[in-house]
């Protein structure tokens, strides 16, 4: 098998998404408390997920005793799980976490590389008990190992503290819980009594994690086949006035078709497009205008905001940036109330983004908040397919990481610095969205080749190279583009033959130098991998 090895300068095309928010864990809990039975059959047997008896990607719905060993390795991690060997709503939600804790691909399917992620990093953590429960004791002390201390250790997380949840109640556990009893006006003791436990619980903006659709999170316009947290309201929004679609974040078939339903409803034109008078429509009848009462959305560089937004402040600015901190990986529900938790992630944010770590959401700190989720301020040029190339080729020697390197993640949803994922394919829908060459858009490269291999969204497969066109690798060769070792770029020059040049981003010069980047690469269709050329027209 032929592996990326063959080419080091090129980092294999996995996306990494944002983490499902709360919005999703309430529907999924709700979901496996509905569903629990009053008699419970014994688990199949545990059988190794990479053994051959289990299957390439283990998905909900299965039931076998690889599931049963998906869920002993969740425990282990602290999902706190049943353990019934049944892929249900409940073990969705926890590969998803889990997912996310190891800044994978948060997409609910145990692949290859979840399997190989879950039994490297081994996980020892008792399953969390709820602090105030009789399970645990009215103080909670350094030294103590249980699952009330991987509750306590998961809760110190929420707020900020950097601790690893292991079950144990060593001296980072001690520093944090010092730390935590400190800001919230406690004595700094150590000692988790009730007075520190209710603290830890008394989370005032508990609830659904959400991004306003009308913040500037989310994209003008949201569309088939965008993924992420802006997808995931959307989907709450529309079940909430009658519809009925899977609260996942992807933007698929289910959702576009309830996107129209409810735009036929409301005298809207139904091309399942949800832009600024569907997004006011969706809002229509929400207490407050903003979801779950939050006031409705104000620029945080508008004058209607104040020059520093600080703990304490309830308004459409705090919506804003809240919509804002979520799209950069928070985990904040949306409520417009600056508390505990919203100060936590600005402080969380500013450190990321090598600002003084003040929790005040200064000029500075909304510049940073703006900079990685909108596009660069040059209008894009448009020109369709005949750009492609033109814009393409002025990126080169955007350097992973840079500012404008990050902002390629706008075209996606992705806020993401480009030092955290691979992203070639972020850098192509990136182009494609500047060009108005098409409006498909994936950080996954598969799902070019997909799209183009089916004749959807103006792409289509082409044996006859042109400048403009859009080119996909699969390192493995087999040409499936499903072993997670991809990559795509834009077609820049074709000799004749085999030979030809790409501009691609997430890669380093021919020689293997260089920091990743965007190159112009010297490449051939005669080589160990296998090439597909896609048109974009």
């Amino acid at each position: 098998m032929k592996t990326i090895s063959k080419d080091s300068s090129v980092k294999p095309g996995r996306r990494a998404r944002t983490a499902v928010v709360a919005v999703a864990a309430a529907v999924l809990s709700a979901a496996s408390l509905l569903t629990a039975a009053p008699a419970m059959a014994a688990a199949p047997a545990a059988i190794k997920l990479t053994s051959a008896s289990c299957p390439t990607e283990i998905l909900q719905g299965q039931s076998s005793g690889c599931v049963t060993e998906l869920q002993n390795l969740l425990n282990a991690h602290g999902a706190g799980l049943t353990v019934d060997g049944s892929f249900g709503a409940a073990t969705l939600y926890a590969v998803r976490v889990y997912q996310s804790s190891v800044a994978i691909a948060v997409d609910g399917r145990v692949g290859p590389g979840t399997k190989v992620k879950l039994y490297a990093t081994g996980g020892s953590a008792p399953s969390p008990i709820t602090l105030t429960s009789a399970a645990c004791p009215t103080e909670i002390l350094q030294g103590n190992k249980s699952g009330c201390v991987t509750e306590l250790q998961q809760l110190l997380r929420h707020f900020g503290y950097d601790v690893g949840v292991d079950g144990e109640f060593g001296a980072g556990t001690l520093a944090a819980v010092k730390s935590f009893q400190s800001a919230n006006g406690l004595t700094a003791d150590g000692r988790v009594g009730p007075g520190t436990k209710a603290e830890l619980y008394n989370t005032d903006e508990s609830g659904s994690t959400a991004l306003d659709l009308r913040s500037a999170a989310c994209p003008t316009t949201i569309t088939e086949d965008q993924s992420g947290g802006c997808v995931l309201t959307l989907q709450a929004l529309l079940n909430g006035q009658g519809q009925h679609v899977a609260v996942d974040g992807q933007f698929g078939a289910e959702t576009f078709v309830a996107v129209q339903a409810f735009q036929t409803a409301h005298g809207l034109e139904p091309d399942g497009d949800v832009g600024p008078a569907t997004k006011a429509a969706l809002y229509t009848n929400i207490s407050g205008g903003g979801g779950n009462g939050a006031p409705s959305p104000i620029n945080l560089t508008s004058a209607s905001c104040p020059n520093e937004i600080i703990k304490g402040q309830k308004s459409g600015c705090v919506t804003e940036l809240q919509s804002l901190l979520n799209h950069h990986g928070a985990d904040l529900a949306v409520d417009g109330d600056f508390g505990a938790l919203t100060d936590s992630a600005v402080r969380d944010f500013q450190a990321e983004a090598g600002l003084t770590v003040d929790g005040r959401v200064g000029p500075g700190t909304k510049s940073a908040l703006y900079g990685v989720v909108t596009p660069p301020a040059t209008t894009p040029p448009g020109g369709g397919y005949a750009r492609m190339l033109e814009v393409a080729e002025a990126e080169v020697g955007t350097v992973q990481g840079s500012a404008r390197a990050n902002s390629y993640g706008s075209a996606v949803g992705m806020s993401k610095s480009t030092n955290k994922y691979a992203w070639c394919a972020t850098f192509v829908s990136w182009v494609a969205k500047q060009t108005g060459a098409t409006t498909f858009n994936d950080t996954y490269v598969s799902g070019w080749v997909n799209k183009a291999r089916a004749g959807q969204r103006h792409l289509s497969v082409t044996t006859d190279p042109q400048p403009g066109d859009i080119v996909a690798y699969d390192w493995n060769g087999g040409s499936d583009f499903t072993g997670g070792e991809e990559h795509i770029g834009i077609v820049r020059t074709v000799s004749g033959g085999s030979s030809f040049t790409a501009v691609e981003g997430n890669t380093k010069d021919d020689d293997g130098n260089g920091p990743y980047a965007v190159y112009i690469r010297h490449r051939t269709t005669a080589s160990f991998y296998d090439v597909v050329f896609i048109r974009v027209r």
